[in-house]
């Protein structure tokens, strides 16, 4: 019980005292501190995810029947996992990474800060719980936007910070309503709408919904508010961006999870205006996002128009309520948060050796670079989909499931979509490695230098490149684990 609340305040409490104290004279002090913090964090969430597995904690009450509530399930061990080693992979490649950056210890602390947050959200055990957290989150990842403190990286962080809190109080508009119309916010599956406001106010209530889940879709960039996502990305640090891509925006995923299945419930929106408005929405962002991605130079700023096409793919395994298609959902968050974080990573590790950034002037770069464009190549093939990676397998999942789902129009427009953009991604995604290693004859073979990055650079993106394949190589206990999750909320 008490490795719950650990895990969250321990990594925030570390997170503020590295920000309120005095510069550290010796870089070396500040990381070794930081890397205990990181270690610390992480045995915390393995041993909330092995001992406390179906407990709950209430920390106090905000009025008499809203309690701040915290509950480890199935759906907890999913995202907590995911994120506890995407922040320790992304926090030691920043050890090298941040030596060209200032004010190093204002980013480790509102980065501790974001990581004890994200568990917060993951093990919420109610609506309102979730909210206070998903605010939270907004307000502590900002500083990582506009860290280095140019006029871009400012507005950038005010774009995010308008969305995301735009966003918020389209959720908590719901939040009064949902509130009003069922016996209690704590995450139920199946849901927790009493049977005669889901009779008599069905109207009501899909609006409000509606309107909830495109709060929720604003963190995770779908159509229409994911502008945010391709201004703030390429001007925040690498390992914040690989963070921001892989696993602060999937807080949006899980709370439309956690309001789809644990609130409304599937049967209540299954079939209705909003399961089809949102299947629309996706398949835009789909398409969109693969789009602008392949028209884009500025290798982060692709990535993150990546990130807002892939994203969608998770919302529309969620969207069409198929079993195949929820667990294709649930498999693509893993295998998108460790792709993503690779690429990201892989982007900061050229910036940081070479200082470029667009990907026309990254010819050749696989002879300089090569164990960093061999993990880039790897876990690329993985977002296109190509087997024996991850991204195979939750693609697969998710348009067996939608074919499956019989809904009309979509069991096949959905596939198509999802080929359309896998064609796409390979558009964008494959060039760069194309011209890295074959970068043609007039290329300088006789001078150029190989510069690898340090270990504190090359090993995660080791770590993440093989749990991305390792995915698509053993998916069958995670396809059963992520069945039997599917099964209770369906």
């Amino acid at each position: 019980m008490y490795s719950i609340l650990l895990s969250i305040f321990f990594p925030v409490l570390a997170g503020v005292y590295l920000l309120i104290r005095k510069e550290m004279a010796d870089r070396r002090n500040l990381l070794i501190t930081t890397g205990i913090c990181f270690v610390i964090t992480g045995i915390l969430v393995v041993a909330t995810l092995l001992t406390a597995h179906g407990t709950d904690f209430t920390l106090f009450y905000l009025t008499q029947s809203l309690p701040i509530y915290f509950s480890v399930d199935a759906v907890s061990v999913i995202f907590s996992a995911m994120t506890m080693i995407i922040f320790v992979c992304a926090g030691f490649f920043s050890f090298e990474y941040m030596k060209h950056e200032t004010k190093e210890k204002r980013y480790y602390g509102y980065y501790l800060i974001v990581f004890g947050v994200l568990n917060a959200l993951c093990f919420a055990g109610n609506l309102i719980t979730f909210y206070l957290f998903f605010e939270m989150l907004t307000l502590s990842s900002m500083p990582l936007v506009l860290h280095n403190g140019s006029r871009e990286a400012i507005m950038a962080g005010l774009k995010y910070l308008f969305y995301s809190l735009c966003g918020a109080y389209a959720a908590l508009f719901g939040i009064y309503f949902v509130c009003k119309y069922s016996d209690s916010l704590t995450f139920t599956a199946g849901g927790v709408l009493t049977s005669s406001a889901a009779t008599e106010h069905t109207g009501l209530l899909l609006i409000v919904a509606f309107v909830m889940i495109l709060g929720f879709s604003v963190k995770a960039g779908m159509f229409p508010m994911h502008a945010w996502l391709p201004t703030a990305h390429p001007v925040a640090p690498a390992p914040a961006s690989a963070v921001l891509s892989a696993v602060i925006v999937k807080a949006g995923v899980l709370g439309i999870v956690r309001l789809v299945y644990y609130i409304f419930g599937a049967s209540f929106l299954r079939g209705t205006w909003v399961q089809t408005v949102w299947l629309i929405l996706t398949l835009i962002t789909v398409f969109m996002g693969s789009m602008l991605a392949y028209r884009e130079k500025v290798l982060k700023k692709r990535l993150a128009y990546s990130t807002v096409s892939q994203l969608s793919y998770i919302l529309f395994g969620l969207a069409v309520m198929d079993a195949g298609s929820v667990t294709g959902g649930f498999l693509h968050v893993l295998a998108h948060g460790f792709i993503k974080s690779t690429l990201f990573l892989c982007a900061g590790a050229i910036i940081y050796t070479t200082g470029k950034t667009k990907v026309d002037e990254l010819r050749g770069i696989g002879k300089e670079m090569p164990l960093t464009m061999w993990c880039y190549t790897i876990v690329s093939l993985g977002l296109i989909g190509i087997p024996p990676t991850g991204g195979f397998v939750s693609k697969w999942y998710l348009a067996i499931g939608s074919l499956g789902s019989a809904i009309p129009v979509f069991s096949w427009l959905g596939p198509v979509i999802l080929l359309v953009s896998a064609l796409l991604t390979a558009g964008y995604l494959l060039p760069l490695t194309i011209q890295g290693f074959f970068p043609g004859a007039d290329y300088d073979y006789e001078h150029f230098k190989k510069r690898e990055p340090s270990g504190w650079m090359t090993i995660p993106l080791l770590i993440l490149t093989v749990l991305s394949v390792l995915i698509g190589l053993l998916p069958t206990p995670l396809v059963d684990y992520l069945t039997q999750i599917v099964s209770t909320i369906l």
